[in-house]
């Protein structure tokens, strides 16, 4: 089953439209390093945490 993850869910200063998708370890690599990257947290066992939540499962 594909997940993804869509930052336009989450507005932020930035206004960021990424949307990532493919398999949950896939796609929750990928936020982690945006998340750090774009928008400046920390990677944390915390971060991965929400993040894992905030996957949704994705429409074929």
């Amino acid at each position: 089953m594909r997940k993804s993850i869509d930052c336009r869910n989450y507005p932020s200063e930035k206004n960021c439209t990424l949307k990532i998708s493919g398999t949950e370890e896939e796609v929750l690599e990928a936020a982690v390093q945006h998340a750090v990257s774009a928008h400046g947290h920390e990677n944390s066992p915390e971060l991965r945490d929400q993040l894992k939540s905030m996957l949704q499962e994705e429409k074929d």
